[in-house]
């Protein structure tokens, strides 16, 4: 790899694996629009690169997620049997995303969802408003269908799926704390199973690089995921320190930000 791309990846772990354990969220909201200009540099096929870049920073989350889970789990705010609920309907959501859909979307609508979501959700960021606790969880068929919807949606996007999971925790009333915490946890199947998915729908594509694994860019893989491990945890114990609400508000610019470039990257799919 190019020195100047690998020095760019150390700092993109860096930024995402402590913004994960900061605030919360999983990196591939920083990943997709980041890894998307990086590729595209690396001259990577235009009608792969939106792939590419969703498929590796979900990869990369089954790095983060570990890493971040500990910390909070140090602080006894996983509910594991919220995660034990939620797991099997996140497995099937993030095998049919990751799967079969996944493959199946040009990349124009690839670009827009992700831009759409991203959008949807600094803007809930910036509004920092906190859903009404109303119920308690499901039963065994409402967490598999609730599972089911993180796991597909996150597969889209190539997000860990806390702007869904802490929401909607949040709403059944769970206390934040163990909704942020929770969601860390829920992040590694969600990685898991999409990854799985991800190299299966990408496997024997035609036209793809030697260093790719499905659509999945191992190189970038293996840089994010070592770098970002040491740094979530460090931003899981700055979240204790710093004025999280007031990084929330910048992060959310940035945010609006990285929806307009993958919007641009939808237009220029869909007409270019």
């Amino acid at each position: 790899m190019d020195p100047l791309f690998i020095v760019a990846l150390v700092i993109l772990g860096c930024v995402t694996g402590f913004a994960a354990g900061l605030l919360g969220i999983g990196g591939g909201m920083l990943l997709v629009p980041f890894l998307t200009l990086l590729l595209t540099w690396q001259k990577l096929s235009p009608e792969l690169i939106v792939h590419t870049a969703i498929a590796t920073s979900m990869a990369s989350i089954l790095f983060t997620s570990v890493s971040s889970v500990r910390a909070h789990n140090s602080k006894g705010a996983v509910r594991w049997d919220l995660v034990i609920a939620l797991t099997p309907g996140i497995l099937i959501g993030g095998l049919i995303s990751g799967g079969a859909i996944f493959a199946a979307l040009k990349t124009g609508w690839l670009a827009l969802f992700f831009a759409i979501f991203v959008g949807y959700s600094a803007l809930q960021m910036l509004r920092d408003k906190k859903p009404k606790a109303a119920r308690q969880m499901p039963g065994p068929a409402g967490s598999v269908a609730a599972g089911g919807t993180i796991g597909f949606v996150s597969g889209l996007v190539g997000a860990g799926g806390g702007f869904i999971s802490v929401p909607f925790l949040l709403w059944c009333n769970v206390p934040l704390h163990q909704a942020v915490g929770t969601s860390a946890a829920l992040g590694f199947p969600i990685a898991f199973a999409n990854t799985i998915g991800y190299v299966w729908s990408g496997w024997g594509k035609e036209g793809l690089p030697p260093e790719m694994i499905g659509y999945i860019y191992w190189p970038a893989l293996l840089v994010l995921g070592s770098v970002s491990i040491l740094l979530a945890p460090i931003g899981a114990k700055a979240a204790h320190k710093l004025p999280v609400k007031t990084l929330k508000r910048i992060f959310a610019f940035l945010l609006f930000g990285l929806a307009t470039y993958m919007s641009i990257k939808a237009y220029q799919s869909f007409f270019g």
